[in-house]
């Protein structure tokens, strides 16, 4: 394997700097992580550290990462000796004199950082590249310790460095472009992607998630929603890895909270002001999984076994069938409302559903027809389970014929007043006894509630888009619900196969009052030139393991209905930071709504 790199110029007449050998100033779990990665691929490495100790600790990191690598078969024992041998160690900074490269990652402590940059600045010469692995702290101010702040830069690795494949390149306002350009081909001979963003706390990936994960938290603090119904709205709504509080409990609540304060501080943006709780938990020692408790309780130290708690629902809390519930009523002919009559069907449900038009009811059979097919044929489903389900629909053009049903569900347009109507009208129509629901992803389900005479009765029943192979329902209740609806709605949901998360009704429940503002967030940082759609994007794919990055998640869902949901948020929270950002607005204006018209954040039609 090569021993150097020489970075391209896109400046004619530049000499391109040669990386060869690279300091890493600093050797903890993060710091060990950046020299294995340079090592393994054939560039000498110096690890500085500040005593022997520290040195031996930093070889032993090193050592049973390798190791591990080693027993993974991702190395062979004779590349994990190369890998080792290019890798010496010193307790003197004055020994990276000949370092082309130098990054630290030592402590998140702006003295001490800047210590290390004043002493690096007068060791290595004017050629050599220093970077900060900071995750939070101002590069700028950091490269006012030297005395040619252009070549500082941000290189912000993630944890584990060996295996994360995204890295931050933080520009500041003095940075040389071709200081950029040398470390971005740097970080390709790595096997690395690259993402530049300008000198902000967080960065990109941080600003973002951490806004998401103190929402949440604060969600939590307000008794809204159950730490469990938090993390698996997000995790069957939205597809993510991990919920937001087993999350923090991860990273640990003392770093997000020293992140959030970090962001606030610099930004003065309330969004970033950690929710009162983090404090708390913090000051009582409740850090997470390292100290075995924080939003949930471990097994141990370390742990990610969670063990139950005061806090955990019993056998004895699980949701009962409290209404009688056969014969089921769904209004709309539309995608999710087809996809909801499917899932009762498949559920065993006899279901009656209500079209404007003969040609709609049609238009549902066939698309039922359809999904069963193609179940079919991959072996989800048999022909007689195919005709069972068929033989379970009934159409309608009057909603009078919903006289019978136990439960009617609405899935019509999103707009109030058509609900409104409908509901008055179901009022009427329906017998005592009977649940109304509504799908509803944003409006207020106290309205629909309020236009019938029954409001104990209305539930709101928000199920995911594609209904079939969604797994979340957010089951909203008003101020006035009955329990009893309520709990027969949430059991009613495990009869789906459904995965059932109890809210209150307030604007975008709980997925929708989570993502929303972190996509507005997104949109705000690219309208700022902060960073460019694809780097954001994937900076959240690679930095957060999260299914779509933003941009490609609001073409999917369409500008406009997220402009909608933003100011449904703004309006209820009355949030500054809830305000739609005014590039949506404008891209929304200009008709470029995303996918469905071949143009959004990206243009489609050249694709």
């Amino acid at each position: 394997m090569s021993t150097e790199m020489t970075a391209s110029s896109e400046q004619a007449g530049r000499s391109p700097r040669t990386f060869r050998t690279i300091g890493v100033v600093g050797l903890g779990t993060m710091g060990a992580g950046i020299a294995e990665v340079f090592a393994r691929h054939g560039y000498s490495v110096i690890g500085a550290e500040v005593d022997d100790d520290a040195v031996e600790r930093g070889h032993q990191h090193l050592t049973h990462s390798t190791d591990r690598a080693v027993r993974r078969q991702k190395l062979s024992e004779e590349e994990q000796a190369e890998l080792l041998g290019r890798v010496s160690f010193t307790t003197s900074l004055k020994d990276l004199h000949e370092a082309d490269f130098v990054i630290e990652a030592v402590v998140e402590s702006m003295a001490v950082k800047k210590a290390i940059f004043q002493q690096l600045d007068e060791v290595v010469s004017r050629e050599t590249v220093l970077a900060t692995n900071t995750s939070s702290l101002s590069v700028t101010e950091l490269s006012s310790a030297t005395s040619a702040p252009g070549r500082v830069v941000g290189v912000h690795f993630f944890n584990p460095a060996p295996v994360q494949k995204l890295v931050e390149v933080v520009r500041t306002v003095v940075t040389e472009p071709d200081v950029l350009d040398d470390i971005r081909a740097l970080l390709d001979t790595l096997g690395k992607s690259p993402v530049v963003c300008g000198d902000k706390a967080g960065f990109i990936a941080n600003t973002l998630l951490f806004g998401y994960l103190n929402h949440a938290a604060s969600m939590y603090e307000a008794h809204f929603a159950t730490r469990e119904d938090i993390d698996a709205a997000m995790r069957f709504g939205c597809g993510y890895p991990m919920g937001p509080l087993a999350l923090l409990d991860l990273i640990g609540l003392d770093t997000a909270y020293e992140i959030l304060e970090t962001m606030y501080r610099q930004g003065r943006d309330r969004l970033h002001a950690p929710t009162p709780i983090l404090k708390q938990m913090v000051t009582a020692g409740m850090l997470g999984r390292k100290t075995g408790r924080g939003f949930y309780t471990y097994e141990a130290a370390d742990s990610p076994v969670v063990v139950a708690d005061d806090r955990t629902p019993s056998a004895a809390d699980a949701p009962r069938l409290r209404h009688t519930v056969d014969r089921v009523g769904v209004v709309g002919t539309g995608t999710m409302a087809t996809g909801i009559v499917e899932v009762f069907a498949k559920a065993g449900y006899d279901v009656l559903f209500v079209g404007r038009s003969a040609d709609k009811v049609d238009g549902v059979v066939e698309a039922i027809g359809r999904s069963l097919d193609k179940q079919v044929q991959r072996g989800r489903a048999t022909e007689d389970e195919r005709t069972a389900v068929l033989g379970r629909l009934t159409g309608s053009t009057s909603l009078d014929d919903l006289a019978d049903a136990d439960l009617v569900v609405e899935a019509i347009a999103e707009q109030l007043g058509a609900k409104t109507t409908l509901f008055a009208n179901l009022d009427e129509i329906c017998k005592d006894g009977a649940i109304l629901a509504t799908t509803t992803s944003s409006l207020p389900v106290i309205s629909c509630a309020q236009a019938t005479s029954r409001p104990r009765d209305v539930v709101g029943l928000h199920f995911f888009n594609p209904a079939p192979v969604m797994k979340l329902v957010e089951v909203v209740s008003t101020v006035v619900t009955d329990e009893a609806v309520s709990e027969t709605a949430r059991a009613l949901c495990e009869t789906l196969g459904k995965v059932a998360v109890s809210c209150a009704d307030r604007a975008g429940f709980i997925v929708n009052a989570l993502l929303f503002p972190y996509l507005n967030d997104a949109v705000r940082m690219l309208e700022a030139h902060y960073a460019t759609a694809d780097d954001i994007d994937l900076a959240m794919k690679q930095g957060c393991a999260l299914p779509m990055g933003p941009f490609e998640l609001l073409d999917v869902v369409g500008n406009d209905v997220s402009l909608a949901i933003q100011r449904e948020l703004y309006q209820e929270f009355r949030e500054p930071g809830f305000a739609p950002a005014p590039l949506l607005e404008h891209l929304v204006t200009a008709g470029y709504l995303g996918r469905k018209t071949q143009r959004g954040f990206r243009d489609y039609s050249r694709r």
